[in-house]
């Protein structure tokens, strides 16, 4: 008999988090940047981590100082906002950042809220903190305005409220009333999650402006999407010295290698030229949503470089024949809708040429219900 291991009652049945990760040749399912760093920049971030391989025998800033300092100066550079080191705080991807905040403001007895359809890991940050997630349904354009945010706060005193803007998978961004409005009546923390946050319209302001003045604010980001390091894992949050302090207390040990600090690091020298293919997604982006809704497909305004697109009356049936034509695509939001990231131009046209021919099929789409 196999051994069958004590597995916590209530994550039998459980299954991990991920997307498909297929060999197919258009891949816009993870809402990765599609351009890679140049060789020169490979070389210059290799070089780097040669450098921090040099004293792998000893242990790295377990602070990640010298990174928090440099992210503040990004901040500052990217949205304005005046913050010092010691109100950012690292760690391996934006994933991580959030299990901190579940692991040091939620709990057992403790609540947080969120707004569907979202980032399904939020529930997961929650279950394995043992944090109870409620979730409230966003309005039919997917938007959030403050009444809604407000009424649910004050049904449940959340320890942690989660609002995402852009949202994930809709691509929806937040007015900053909602988030004022939410900060004004926490009892609890606020979390603003930006991940594709350089991804935003000329004129949709970050969270990070209202830091000032609300202590209970957390906003997180991410190196992953506009600067193309995904495969790095480097994460992080702006907020109040009181709240990065409370992180650190459940951060494990040395969390955050100095391979990773040294990356991270080289990537903030390069800015330019690792975000430099923003305006070009941006651009894709608005296109695309013009492009499918000239086929009568509904697509949900984006600030973020992925679409949500449907209505399908069998999103899997769609997913597949996508993928039959080499475009692999995510299936996640509510039922009938599909997430495409944005690619390449190339890649955007295979995935047109793709769509265009699925869309061919019969019975393929819900009747409109306009």
């Amino acid at each position: 008999m196999p051994y069958v291991p004590p597995l916590r009652d209530d994550l039998r049945g459980a299954t991990p988090y991920g997307a498909p990760q297929l060999d197919v040749p258009v891949r816009l399912n993870t809402n990765e940047n599609p351009f890679p760093p140049s060789p020169a920049l490979a070389r210059a971030i290799g070089a780097a981590a040669a450098d921090a391989a040099a004293n792998l025998n000893r242990y790295p800033d377990r602070e990640a100082r010298a990174l928090r300092e440099r992210l503040a100066g990004y901040l500052a550079a990217e949205s304005g906002a005046e913050l010092t080191a010691d109100e950012l705080w690292a760690a391996n991807g934006s994933n991580e950042v959030m299990q901190h905040i579940f692991a040091a403001f939620g709990g057992p007895g403790r609540m947080a809220l969120g707004f569907s359809p979202t980032y399904s890991m939020y529930e997961q940050y929650a279950r394995d903190t043992f944090t109870r997630f409620v979730t409230v349904k966003r309005n039919e354009d997917f938007s959030l305005d403050a009444t809604t945010v407000v009424a649910a706060m004050l049904g449940g005193s959340p320890s942690i409220v989660v609002l995402t803007s852009p949202n994930n998978p809709t691509g929806t961004a937040l007015p900053l009333e909602v988030v004022a409005a939410a900060c004004a009546t926490a009892t609890g923390v606020v979390v603003v999650d930006e991940a594709y946050a350089e991804f935003r319209r000329p004129g949709v302001p970050s969270a990070l402006s209202l830091l000032p003045g609300n202590p209970n604010l957390i906003v997180t980001r991410t190196m992953s999407k506009a600067f193309a390091l995904a495969g790095a894992r480097v994460g992080y949050a702006a907020a109040s010295p009181g709240v990065v302090d409370a992180l650190r207390v459940v951060r494990l040990p040395y969390h955050l290698s100095a391979v990773t600090q040294a990356v991270a690091l080289t990537a903030l020298d390069h800015v330019d030229e690792l975000q430099g293919q923003v305006g070009t997604l941006r651009l894709e982006r608005d296109n695309l949503v013009s492009w499918l809704r000239e086929r009568g497909v509904r697509a949900v305004d984006s600030d973020a470089n992925f679409i949500m697109f449907g209505v399908f009356t069998d999103r899997h049936r769609a997913w597949q024949a996508l993928l039959d034509r080499g475009v692999l695509v995510r299936e996640v939001g509510p039922e009938g809708w599909l997430r495409v990231t944005v690619g390449t131009p190339e890649d955007n046209q295979a995935f047109r040429t793709a769509l265009a021919a699925v869309l061919l099929e019969d019975g393929m789409m819900a009747p409109s219900e306009e």
